[in-house]
């Protein structure tokens, strides 16, 4: 399915972080980084679970399958609310689309997995920057920031939707 628009997209942004650091952060940074094929899963089953979420309305997997961090501060509700710029999008072109990194997978700080980068499809450009974090076991996902834009519009001159909510992570335990 190719990505569609009800009306045009210029930029579409939408945060959500989890807004605390992530526990066993000392452990994740002791771990091996993923391989580029894991990095490849984690991004697009992450995505993909979005793209469900935006499709049918119901965001209650998106927030069961999202770190421990995540689910003690935030509601499927405000997932829902957050995205709600996304409601009805398809972004599921992605699944056959490889990933390409705009910089290479790196612990931050505060433990997380950051990984960033682009699927190359036409005429949109989906980009995303993702934090993961060791939680229950298994890397989940805590933090979320997709961007759907026009391939010929730049950063400095866009015009279209913007959804922003976030937390500070490194305000965790304060």
């Amino acid at each position: 399915m190719a990505m569609t628009m009800k009306r045009p997209l210029t930029i579409a942004i939408v945060t959500f972080a989890a807004g605390m650091a992530a526990p066993g952060a000392a452990v994740a940074q002791s771990l091996p980084l993923p391989t580029p094929v894991v990095e490849e899963v984690m991004v697009k089953t992450s995505l993909l679970t979005f793209n469900d979420a935006n499709l049918t309305g119901n965001y209650a997997v998106m927030y069961a399958r999202m770190g421990k961090p995540f689910r003690d501060r935030f509601t499927a509700d405000t997932l829902k609310q957050a995205f709600k710029v996304f409601a009805g999008k398809h972004i599921d072109i992605i699944a056959a689309k490889p990933i390409v990194p705009t910089s290479a997978a790196k612990f931050a700080n505060n433990g997380s997995l950051m990984l960033r980068g682009y699927f190359d499809t036409t005429p949109s450009r989906l980009n995303y920057e993702l934090d993961f974090a060791i939680s229950e076991g298994e890397w989940k996902l805590i933090a979320i920031d997709v961007k759907v834009r026009e391939q010929s519009t730049s950063d400095a001159g866009g015009i279209g939707l913007l959804t922003h909510a976030a937390s500070d992570f490194s305000a965790a335990g304060k």
